[in-house]
């Protein structure tokens, strides 16, 4: 192929729309790809079968940017993870992404837990992780004071971080759709077929769009989006819950790092962190499930994971729970993440991305831009790309000053809608308004936190509604909690005098 040859003269097949490039799945590792391949002269069109991004995987996660030790050195999860971790100081400064390089410790409570230390700093060395240590007792517990009285040690990993996951991919789907990707929401693919080196991809809702290339990027349903164009699948994806408890910024205290047990065959384990936001998040508990759907909390998994919870801090606060929630994992049957080209020309899958895969987004983007370009030779740079998102304006972070003007420039941020985090009417309408707007309840709260702190949405809740409903001109009948149909108001109410509706505020 020569330089450039996917490049379309005619964008339209009839009445059907011609893309060089269709990435289905619009969490992080989908919205990674689009961005890193929004950097050349390709059409783009990223679908997502829900009505937002970062919508499955991505939403429940544990917002660990791990250094890359735990891996298995010579995987794939090694090699993107380490790499990942390295790329993302550049990828948050360019899009204002939360980003906090607080370290973690892996701790020790026995004479095999050290040397189970001692065989993860050997494997983290090899795949170049830095600044790797083994600790003792006394420099554990400076770093952490509140950890396990039994430990004894500890693997210390400064590199290792703590991200936003949702604004992460959000902030990814913004530069992306800035710099001329196609984002299609509620693009639910139900069939794809390949006819002279194009494919068309056709949606549940009957729409058709064709396409040069697919990147598989569907997460769970992985294997469920590559069976559509190869019945002889290699592989199979299966979700794995993970269950976890949210304590309130009035929590902080206990621990100012990432606190993991030392790791078996399950997995890394239970972990207790810091967020971005100034909560604690501790979680999660790893059991197969038999649907790709099952997102409920139980409470024996609950109980476990307080069960195992209590090895790695000496006392955790429960009775400052905020909320719980569960998460669904990618886990794939090869046991690797699954970033390469398929036996289908054309047709890359970037799937069975469970842990470390937020660690390893900005790599497997980069491998996905790579893998193209060795099969099609090299690629034209976008000269109009521009890596950098629009920050987010915080106005609780702003001093007294900087609000005082605010405000005087733009009323709307003199109004608090949340009490419980600060957060203006302002920045509710901006997050409505910016390139991947917020159209729902939940769409506000992943962008800009309302209904994220001690009263889950109780009392900034209705507001949010009514803001979205001036905004978007809808009715506010018409506005979701999340899903298509997801709607909060059902119709009119009676009031004690007699005729209350839903216009009243």
């Amino acid at each position: 192929m020569t330089s450039g040859s996917l490049l379309f003269k005619n964008r339209w097949v009839g009445k059907i729309k011609m893309y060089d490039i269709a990435i289905i799945g619009a969490g992080i590792i989908g919205t990674s790809a689009a961005r890193e391949l929004s950097r050349y002269q390709f059409k783009i069109a990223l679908l997502e079968k829900e009505n937002d991004v970062a919508c499955g995987g991505t939403k429940a996660n544990s917002g660990i940017v791990h250094a890359g030790y735990d891996a298995l050195f010579g995987t794939k999860k090694s090699l993107y993870n380490v790499r990942g971790n390295q790329l993302y100081d550049q990828v948050c400064q360019e899009l204002s992404i939360p980003f906090k390089r607080v370290g973690s410790l892996v701790v020790a409570k026995s004479e095999e837990d050290l040397l189970t230390l001692e065989r993860l700093k050997e494997n983290g060395i090899r795949a170049k992780v830095q600044s790797l240590k083994i600790i003792g007792k006394q420099e554990a517990f400076e770093l952490v004071p509140n950890l396990n009285r039994q430990v004894i040690g500890a693997l210390y990993a400064p590199t290792a971080a703590i991200i936003d996951p949702w604004e992460a991919a959000i902030a990814y789907a913004e530069n992306a759709v800035t710099n001329g990707v196609n984002l299609m929401l509620n693009y639910e693919v139900s069939n794809i077929s390949k006819i002279n080196d194009v494919f068309q991809i056709t949606s549940v809702q009957g729409h058709t769009l064709k396409s040069r290339w697919i990147i598989n990027a569907s997460g769970l349903y992985g294997d469920h989006v590559y069976r559509m164009v190869n019945s002889a699948l290699s592989f199979n994806i299966s979700p794995k819950k993970g269950e976890y408890y949210l304590l309130d910024k009035a929590a902080a205290s206990i621990t100012n790092r990432i606190v993991f047990g030392c790791p078996s065959k399950e997995g890394k384990g239970v972990l207790a962190a810091p967020t971005t936001h100034g909560n604690v998040l501790i979680g999660p508990t790893s059991s197969l499930v038999s649907q790709k759907s099952d997102t409920k909390t139980t409470s024996e998994g609950l109980m476990t994971l307080r069960d195992k919870a209590k090895s790695l801090l000496h006392h955790i606060p429960y009775e400052m729970n905020i909320t719980n929630y569960a998460g669904l994992r990618a886990e794939p049957s090869t046991r690797d993440f699954i970033v390469e080209a398929s036996e289908i020309p054309n047709f890359i899958n970037a799937v069975g991305i469970k842990s470390p895969g937020l660690s390893s987004a900005p790599a497997i983007a980069e491998e996905i831009v790579g893998i193209i370009e060795r099969l099609n030779g090299p690629l034209i740079v976008n000269p109009l790309f521009n890596p950098i998102r629009r920050p987010r304006l915080i106005f609780s972070a702003l001093s007294d000053g900087e609000k005082e003007l605010l405000i005087k420039k733009n009323p709307l941020y003199g109004k608090i809608i949340c009490r419980c985090e600060m957060i203006t009417e302002g920045e509710i309408v901006d997050a409505i308004h910016r390139p991947v707007g917020a159209t729902t309840v939940n769409g506000v709260k992943r962008r800009v936190r309302p209904g994220s702190g001690r009263c889950q949405g109780g009392f900034c809740g209705p507001q949010v509604v009514s803001i979205l409903s001036r905004e978007l001109d809808i009715r506010r009948e018409k506005v979701t909690l999340e899903g298509v149909e997801s709607y909060i108001l059902k119709g009119r109410t009676n009031s004690a005098h007699g005729g209350g509706n839903l216009d009243e505020s």
